[in-house]
Parts: C-alpha cells; structure tokens; sequence
C-alpha cells in the first residue's frame, strides 16, 4: 500500500512539472523595444513626411498601432519608472530625473520571475541608480545617460567597457543574450532599450552623410510667437533658435571618440561646417540651419535604431521565435521636431504627450490595423502580466491591454486621460503643471507661486494647440465637464494636494 502510495505521489509530481513547462512553453515571449525620445511624427507608419522607417514599419504591418498613446510624465526616467512599476508618479517615488528609483517596490519583472519567466534589460536604464536592476535576470545597461559611442555599463552590476556605437553595441548584446544565454525552455521577457535619438543626437558612422543632399520640411509652427497662450510657453528654454548649443549643433566634435572615429566624423562635419561659417547666417535663415542640423542629425540616429530593429527582427523570423514573441516598440515619450520653434519634450501638449506604441502578437493582433482608444505605457504591466499568465497585484493603476490588442475594447475602457509634470525648476524651464484630456479637449493647469494660470483647447479645431480657450464663454460647458474629470481622476488616483515634487525641490 505504502508504495502504491509513493507511486502515486511520484506520478502526480512528474505530471505537474510535465503540465507546467508544457505551460511555459506555451505562454508567449516579450521583446520590449524602447527608444529615447522618438516622435511619431518621424516614423512612417504614422505618416512622417521627412523619413522612412521600414523595420518599425514591419512590426506595424503585422501587428497594432496605437494613435493615442499618452504619457503621465513626459520625460525619460519618470516614464521608465511607470512602466515599471504600473503607477503614477507620486506613487512609484520617481516624479523628476535626478530622483532615485526604489528598486526594492514591486515592478512587474519580479512578478514575472516569479511565474518562470526569464527577464532581462540591455541598454538605457537611466533610474538614477547604480545598483544592477532589480528583477532581471541578466542585465548590461547604460550608466547614466550614457555615450552614443563606447559606453561603458554595467553587466550585473560589474562595470564593463565597449567600443564602438551604442546603437549597434546595445544590440548586439542584445542578439547575444537571445542566442546563447537565454534558457530555451522558459519564456522570457527581454526590455531591449536605446539611448537614441536622445539629446545630443550623434549619428553613427553609417549615416554621418544621410540626407546632405535633402532639404527636410520644416515644421508650419517653426516661428510660433505663442501669443494666445499664456506664461509658461514665453519663459521655457528650449528652442532651436536660442537653447541649442555647439555640441548640439556638431560644431565642435565629441571629446570620447577613438582616433579611427574621429578621422570619420571630421571628415563628415568638417566641410559642412566650413560652408556654414563662410554663409554667416543671421535671423530667421540661421534658424532654419539649426533645425536643418538638428533634424537630419536627429533623423540620422532614428535610421541606425531602424537598421538595428531590422536585425533583432531576422533573428526572431529565422529562429522562429517570432511565432510566439510578443513584440512591442514604444518610446519614452513624445518629442518636439521643430514644432513652436521646440525640441525637448515636458509639456502635456500633443507632440509631448503622444508616444509611439506598436505591438505585433501573431495570431492576436490583426495585422496592419490601427486603434483610438486613450492607452498609455501606465497599462504596460498589467498587460505584461496577464500575457504571462500572472496573478493581478490588485494595486496597478493601469489596465491590461490584452482585450484591446484582441480587437475588443472593453465598455468601461478609460474616456479620459491624467498627466502630471513636476521637474521645475529644471532644465528647459518648463512650469509645473497637470490635466486631463479626452482626445478631443485638453484641459491644463500651470501651478507656481508667481505664476498660476489654466489653458484649455479645442483639439479638433486647433489641433496645434495655438490658441488657448480657457474661460471663453462659448466652451463654459466643455470647461466645466473638464473641471469635474480633473478632480474626479486627481481623487481615483490618489494624486496628493500637497505637490510631493516640493519636498524634493525644497520648495
């Protein structure tokens, strides 16, 4: 009897370990790839009129773009922190760069782990921290904002060195991991991420000489006055006629290249930057050389992180793992590409607001379509964990975004969205500020002692948010419906009345 009871117990234990890599065989890989700053008006599946992007392209033909991605905190750590995370801001701890990420609260990579999957992050960290990632199981990432040529990092928390450009370092270790280090048995979750296009925009070796021969359109609002809006969009630094420097502008060459590296580039900017300095623009022409520079030096690094995206693309098509290999390209936040005379990001205004999301799910998704509904990097984690088969937390704020890559967007999906932005003073001298949007109105308040002031805009009719309708009679009623879904959603996310940036800022 007491055999025949071992046997049975024996039995069952190798049946459930049997069920459950059968399990994880099954559940679905995630490649997460996140870039730095890059708009969406700059790639072509959005319809970017100066630039073609065919790798971001494909995983657009075969899977979901999303027009209405918003962000909660338009800039670099803050955001990395939400999808981490699945919370705002004033939860996670992380409202301005320079803060330190509390690596021991839940992030959605440890619950990963802890149903079998492995996770790993290559690339751009940049949580103000020098402690390897916690929940990953591999990790080679960026210290700090890193170089965008031979970066050190740190690979498990152990310094290491490269040489060459970061786009092509990032993903080759990349490749690597996914080719001889992962555990083939398990599904795995792997957060591929670029510094580029970030600030100060240095292409690589391939395409110092793309688009010399090509003038890029300039942007309608390029010379905004911004008279019809208020305080905050006259004192902001951060135009392409004052606020760029010679670093940006590549008319001194970087100082951390190798001898071989900096033959390359001279001979690239050398003779560019003569014909500039015998030209000795003035006014509005030496503007339109800026955002000229800016933008094909932009463009030229957005070509790199396509080139590179095409390469992890392959592998998973001749691997096969792109069967079942949920593949997500997103991006930190919006940026401005010469818009109101603007580069940077912060603002709740729609180039800063919206972020590129696409995801192709093979099977799931239906290949070349598109979708409107407010979804955000907030909902990243709780998708994350239903695709691997993880139990809900229960204290996400975001949603799972399962349903709508299946094509059914539930009834009571989120109608109107909340942002907050609290890095002031800081670089750019955007004011504080938070709101709400539906898509269609925008409702946002400035808050500072010297400087209190609300906007509101009518999206359809000004979709380059240009005139500012806040206490105009004729839209009291949208006004006023805005008002109520501001303090509604500031409640419902538990957003402090007193401001936690202040403590921070000693303010």
């Amino acid at each position: 009897m007491k055999r025949a009871i071992n046997t049975f117990i024996v039995a069952t234990t190798l049946l459930i370990c049997f069920n459950s890599a059968a399990w994880a065989d099954e559940r679905p890989n995630i490649l997460f790839i996140f870039t730095d700053d890059h708009a969406s008006q700059s790639i072509s599946a959005y319809g970017s009129k100066i630039n073609t992007t065919p790798n971001i392209d494909r995983i657009a033909r075969e899977g979901v773009l999303f027009r209405r991605c918003y962000v909660t905190n338009s800039i670099c750590g803050p955001m990395r922190a939400v999808i981490q995370t699945g919370k705002y801001s004033h939860l996670n701890g992380f409202l301005i760069n320079g803060n330190k990420f509390d690596g021991t609260q839940q992030t959605f990579p440890k619950l990963l782990q802890k149903v079998g999957y492995q996770t790993a992050v290559v690339g751009k960290w940049h949580l103000g921290t020098h402690m390897p990632p916690q929940g990953y199981d591999y990790s080679e990432v960026l210290i700090g904002q890193g170089p965008y040529y031979n970066p050190p990092m740190l690979k498990n928390g152990e310094r290491t060195k490269h040489t060459g450009y970061t786009t092509d370092i990032i993903t080759d270790l990349a490749l690597a991991w996914l080719k001889d280090s992962r555990d083939p048995d398990k599904p795995f979750m792997l957060m591929y991420q670029h510094k580029a296009p970030h600030r100060n925009w240095q292409p690589g070796p391939k395409h110092l000489n793309l688009y010399d021969d090509v003038e890029i359109p300039e942007p309608d609002t390029l010379f905004d006055d911004y008279s019809d809006r208020g305080t905050p969009a006259h004192t902001q630094d951060m135009t392409i006629s004052k606020t760029m420097t010679p670093n940006d502008l590549k008319l001194v060459p970087p100082r951390n290249f190798t001898p071989e590296q900096l033959e390359t580039w001279n001979a690239a900017y050398g003779p560019k930057n003569k014909e500039f300095e015998e030209a000795n623009l003035t006014g509005k022409e030496l503007v339109r050389w800026k955002y000229q520079r800016y933008i094909k030096d932009y463009l030229r690094c957005i070509a790199s992180v396509d080139d590179n995206i095409g390469r992890v693309l392959d592998y998973l098509d001749e691997s096969g793992l792109a069967k079942n290999t949920v593949v997500i390209y997103c991006s930190d936040q919006g940026f401005y590409l010469g818009e109101h005379g603007w580069f940077d990001k912060r603002w709740m205004y729609e180039e800063s607001l919206k972020t590129p999301f696409i995801v192709k799910w093979s099977g799931v998704t239906k290949p070349g379509s598109s979708n409107d509904d407010i979804v955000s990097p907030l909902d990243f984690a709780q998708t994350f964990l239903e695709i691997a088969g993880a139990e809900d937390p229960g204290d996400l704020q975001g949603h799972s975004l399962v349903p709508i890559l299946k094509g059914k967007t539930p009834d009571d999906w989120r109608t109107v969205f909340y942002y907050h932005y609290y890095e002031f003073p800081g670089p750019h001298a955007v004011r504080r500020h938070y709101g709400v949007t539906d898509g269609r109105n925008k409702l946002v308040r400035f808050y500072e002692p010297d400087v209190d002031e609300w906007e509101m805009y009518d999206l359809a009719s000004d979709p380059q948010e240009l005139k500012s309708v806040y206490g105009k009679p004729e839209f009291a009623d949208i006004q006023n419906r805005m008002l109520a879904e501001l303090d509604r959603l500031r409640q419902e996310l538990k957003v402090p009345e007193i401001d936690p940036a202040a403590s921070i800022r000693g303010k």
